[in-house]
């Protein structure tokens, strides 16, 4: 692929940038580019989110609740749930 940049200035800032960060010039348009797209997003607005934790949740933080249960003897799920539901099991 190939871009036609008409305005001598934006090559001339590219060539600077490149030089100071010791890249190549397609490096830095490149990573130009990439942070133009990202800035164009189209975004939804905070006031318009319900519920931004769920919206933009945090990985860490359900890597820490997720787990599993092993069990040796097969169990009825549905059982369990209908018991914790009525007071039966204690979740920790």
């Amino acid at each position: 692929m190939s871009i036609v940049v008409d305005n001598p200035n934006i090559l001339k800032s590219i060539n600077r940038i490149a030089k100071r960060e010791n890249k190549s010039e397609t490096k830095v348009l490149e990573e130009v580019i990439k942070k133009g797209l990202k800035e164009t997003e189209p975004k939804i607005p905070e006031y318009l989110i319900a519920n931004k934790d769920t919206y933009n949740p945090d990985p860490e933080k359900h890597a820490k609740m997720a787990g599993f249960i092993k069990n040796v003897e097969p169990f009825d799920a549905v059982k369990l749930v209908r018991e914790m539901r009525e007071g039966g099991h204690d979740i920790l």
